[in-house]
Order: C-alpha cells, then structure tokens, then sequence
C-alpha cells in the first residue's frame, strides 16, 4: 500500500535542521513475473512483488542514505533517523563541497501506457503461448534447445522532497523472444529473436507479445541456425561493415551510453564497470565519430522503457544530444554532478528501487537516423560483411576496445548480399569505429530495443534502459 503523501512530507519536516540542506523520500512498488519454457517444458517460474522506502539527505556537505521494507509509519521515521546519521558521519570524511544544480519543485502523476494489463493474462496463457511458438521448431535431431520466455514488469513510485516536489509515477512493461541452439559434431549455433538477453522489452502490456509474432518466427530462427552450422566462417582481415538495428543499439549501448556517464568520467562510479575515456575537459573539442554520428539521450519516448516523466532527483525528463554532428557535447548528469562541468541536471539519475542511491543512469540512449535507405548502403557497398544480433561482446573499463560477436552475417559482394557466414567477430576503438561511420539508415531502419539488465554501482543495481538504432556502414573495419 503506498505511504500517503501527508506521511511522507511530515517526516520530511520533521528533518529540518540548521544544517539540513535538503531530502527527499521514494517509495517503490515493484512486480515482476517470469516465465520460460525449454524443449516442450517449463524451465522457470517466478513472481514477486518487492516494497521498498529510501531517505536520503544532505547535511553540510555529507549524503546519508537509509532504507526500509517495512513502510509503516514507525519504520519510515526511523529510517529518516538513520539517514541523519550516515550523514553526520559522512561530513567527517566529506572532502569537496557538495552543490546542487537548482530545480523547480513540481506536483505530478505520470504513468506508462498500455491497451492490455500484462497481469489480466492468466499464467496459463502465457505458458500455452510459448509452447506454442517454440514447439514447432524441435524435432530435428540437431536441434539442441528451443526456448521462450516472457517477462511481465510494473513500477510504482512516490517521490517527495524538501523543495516541495511531489510524484507519483507508474511504469508498466513486457518482454519477450524465443532461441533456437543447434548442435552438430563439435559445432553450436544459437539464434535469438527478436533479441537476446531474454528478447526486447517496451513499455506496454501483453498487445506487444502479441505484436512480436513469435509463433511465425519460430520455424524462421531454427532453420537459420541449423543453416549457420554449415556456413563458411565470416572472414577475418578489414571490411566495411553494415551493423544491423539490434547490434548497433548495443554498440551504442556500450561506446556511447556508459562513457557519457559523468559519474564514471569523474571517478565517483567506476565499482562495476570501469571509468571513461571521456574527460570533461574533452567536451565540444573532441570528434567522436563522423558528421553522421547524432547520440542522443531522450527519457521522452513513448512506449519505451528507458522513458519517464521525472528522474530519481526529481528533474523532468529531458531529451538532449551528447554526440552532435560528430562532437561530443553532452554527459549524462545528475544534480550533484552537473555543477562540475558548469551545468544543470539533464535528468538521468535513477535507482533500480528505493531500496539504492540514486546514480547517473542511461535513459533512451539513440543513434539518430539517416536518410539512406538501408538496401541503398548494401547497393553501395562493393565488398563487406553484414552482421545482426548480438552473441558476446567484451570492452575495457574505460570503454575504449572493444570486440562484438554476432549470432550471423552475410557476405555482401558488388552491392548485394550473398553468403550466410558465422560467427562474425569486429573489433576496434570508441573514436576510430564512430569515425568511420559513412551511411546511416532512414528511419524505416530504426528501432528502439529494450535492455532490461544494465548494471552498474555497488551494491549492483540492475537497470532498465534501452537504444534507439538504424543499420549503419563503418568503413575498413577489423574482423577476426
């Protein structure tokens, strides 16, 4: 049950002090439910509902953060003490000021859209809906495994802060795709659709199941993968490269969204993942890619989970670019960050539940179409490799080298596509790659791909973001 609003801001009053420079109070919701089928039976079933209550303050120049599952009055007051605490004892350790960029209090309710309530189907179904796409493609002996599996999430969020902002926001989201992994003598190959990392997830109800036709793709995928066994080997040596919409969302994922982060570029959240080759003093003097090359961060997208009305801070939801033209120009931000490179909150700071500091987080981290047709780029490509989905990837902790691998590829020869190839691997640098980019796809190419599973921070929190990408043509890059 959520806290009511009167509660909320009472023990925010209750917090005043000389010292007291400002707090805030979130409370969380979070239902997830889970289900997956493997060769005809069920593999997993979860559900779970998680509650949560976070208070986090700033005394002087210290955060104290405390957190509760038991959001009763009592537990939600003694928590607010806690908080207090923690930051008593952080401005003993406290070596910088801390400020705040400035922000306008705002009253709001903002929710997700959806046509049909992903809690409204019965388990069943879901069961019954995988089955039904994935059993049609067993029975050659070579396949190994098919699998499904559905994902149903919904968020429920109470903000409230000194400055008197109150939210009250509720995203609601599914997911989705089915694998095939077939198996030959010493050789395995997997395809996935329409993603891996358990399919593509978007800010709707179950009509975006139902939208992604698994059952007419299910016999599409496993005749792909008993075809990759047999393919010749994509080609090592350097080639132009066309990167499908669904490679290119994590390429952008991981060479653009992660080093923009200004927490990692500054050294404050470098736990997980690594810091960035991105310094401040880089920004609007340092070419990231080609004139082509347009990243943007956009919270504002509907249907999309990496979309929300109001960030964790309690800033709107902006959109705004970090690569223009070929420049880097931008920096995810929060409020106690942006001060560093003389700017504002650009409303990308968020906690996977009340229960975790909020921290700098990717939002819908884009590549902007073109205006190529996509069958274009092929016609004007003499010899290259187009690849599609990802199948593993590794890059360093400052996001410079990188190498992707890719569940399949096709030789393209004098403008068209020729040969199935497998496992495509590229490697290269964030700046040479990006700059390297000659032809972007139209829109008619773009897709926005949900990532579920972003983590970062410590303890872990795991993110919810996802990456608008058209196919794009890099020149003379290396394959192994």
């Amino acid at each position: 049950m959520k806290p009511p609003r009167e509660l909320l801001e009472d023990v925010l009053g209750s917090l005043a002090g000389a010292r007291l420079r400002y707090a805030d109070i979130r409370w969380t919701a979070t239902h997830q439910q889970h289900v997956k089928v493997r060769n005809g039976e069920v593999d997993h079933l979860s559900a779970n509902v998680d509650h949560a209550l976070g208070v986090r303050v700033l005394v002087g120049n210290g955060w104290g953060f405390a957190a509760t599952s038991d959001v009763n009055e009592e537990s939600i007051r003694r928590a607010a003490k806690r908080a207090l605490a923690v930051a008593a004892a952080s401005n003993i350790a406290s070596t910088a000021p801390v400020v705040l960029s400035d922000i306008e209090p705002h009253v709001s309710t903002w929710a997700s859209k959806f046509e049909i309530d992903p809690w409204s189907i019965p388990l069943e179904r879901k069961i019954d809906h995988l089955l039904q796409a994935t059993e049609p493609m067993r029975g050659d002996p070579r396949m190994q495994q098919v699998a499904g599996e559905i994902s149903c999430y919904r968020q429920e969020k109470l903000f409230a802060s000194t400055i008197g902002t109150f939210l009250d926001q509720t995203t609601t989201e599914m997911g989705g795709g089915i694998e095939a992994i077939a198996i030959d003598g010493g050789e395995m190959q997997r395809r996935t659709y329409p993603n891996p990392f358990g399919g593509d997830f978007q800010a709707e109800g179950w009509e975006f199941i139902e939208r992604l036709r698994l059952a007419e793709k299910g016999l599409q995928i496993r005749d792909e993968a008993l075809a990759l066994l047999a393919a010749p080997k994509a080609p090592a040596g350097r080639f132009d490269l066309i990167v499908g919409s669904a490679q290119l969302a994590l390429q952008v994922h991981e060479s653009c969204g992660h080093p923009t982060e200004l927490d990692r570029a500054l050294g404050l959240e470098i736990s997980l993942a690594g810091g960035s080759f991105l310094q401040p003093n880089m920004l609007n003097d340092f070419r990231y890619g080609s004139e082509l090359v347009n990243i943007v961060a956009d919270a504002t997208i509907p249907g999309s989970i990496g979309s929300f009305g109001f960030d964790d801070d309690g800033v709107p939801a902006q959109r705004f670019h970090l690569i223009r033209d070929g420049m880097f120009v931008d920096y995810l931000t929060g409020r106690d960050t942006a001060p560093a490179i003389g700017r504002k909150s650009n409303g990308t700071v968020r906690a996977e539940s009340a229960a975790r500091i909020p921290i700098i987080r990717m939002t819908n981290i884009n590549l902007e179409p073109g205006t190529t047709p996509v069958e274009d780029i092929i016609r004007d490509t003499k010899r290259g490799i187009f690849v599609e989905t990802n199948k593993s990837w590794s890059i360093d902790d400052l996001r410079l080298n990188f190498q992707f691998g890719c569940e399949v590829a096709y030789e393209i020869e004098n403008g068209r596509l020729g040969r199935l190839l497998r496992n495509p691997v590229y490697t290269g640098t964030t700046p040479d790659f990006w700059r390297s980019c000659d032809a972007v796809g139209d829109r008619a190419s773009w897709q926005i791909w949900g990532l579920p599973n972003c983590g970062k921070g410590d303890p872990m929190q795991t993110m919810r973001v996802a990456h608008g990408a058209p196919a794009a043509r890099f020149r003379n890059v290396e394959m192994a």
